[in-house]
């Protein structure tokens, strides 16, 4: 748990990125907390982003899938359709998220998939569902962000990057 495969994107996408100087699947990858929480990006462009995540590990005292991890991995995944749909001038932010769990799971391996519901110039709301192995529905989410442009402190945080008008 915690490794991170290699991400899929449309070539022109990641050539976009790379001549800013940005690793784009280092950039995309489920970040520190869903490394812990073993979430796999598999998929990944502004119109379909797939992730994977197992149950073991993530429960909550019961034994079932805990909704925050459900919530983890939705979040990823609209954040980085929100991303790959900004482009490289902007940063999403999340500013809403909603999750409702229809179903518990035990074990296995739950896959999210997020497909957006609009794509603006300054928001991007993504819904995300999640399932198990059985290809049940688990947990319907949908996550807004807010599209910011891109300053010299977000490049600080991303190893690579530069904000418009600097150098990285």
């Amino acid at each position: 748990m915690g490794e991170q495969t290699q991400v899929k994107f449309p070539q022109e996408v990641i050539d976009e990125y790379a001549s800013l100087g940005v690793d784009l699947p280092a950039l995309f990858s489920a970040g520190h907390l869903g490394n812990r929480m073993g979430v796999h990006i598999v998929e990944a462009s502004a119109e379909r982003i797939v992730g994977t995540m197992p149950v073991e590990g993530n429960t909550q005292p019961y034994g079932l899938l805990h909704g925050g991890a459900s919530a983890v991995l939705a979040e990823t995944l609209g954040s980085i359709g929100s991303m790959l749909h900004g482009g490289v001038t902007k940063i999403a932010v999340g500013v809403d998220l909603n999750c409702t769990h229809h179903r518990g799971v035990r074990s296995g391996l739950v896959t999210g998939v997020a497909t957006p519901v609009h794509r603006g110039r300054s928001t991007a709301t993504y819904e995300i569902v999640i399932t198990d192995e059985q290809d049940k529905r688990v947990c319907t989410a949908r996550l807004t962000c807010l599209l910011r442009d891109v300053s010299p402190k977000d490049a600080d945080n991303v190893p690579g990057a530069s904000a418009p008008g600097t150098t990285g």
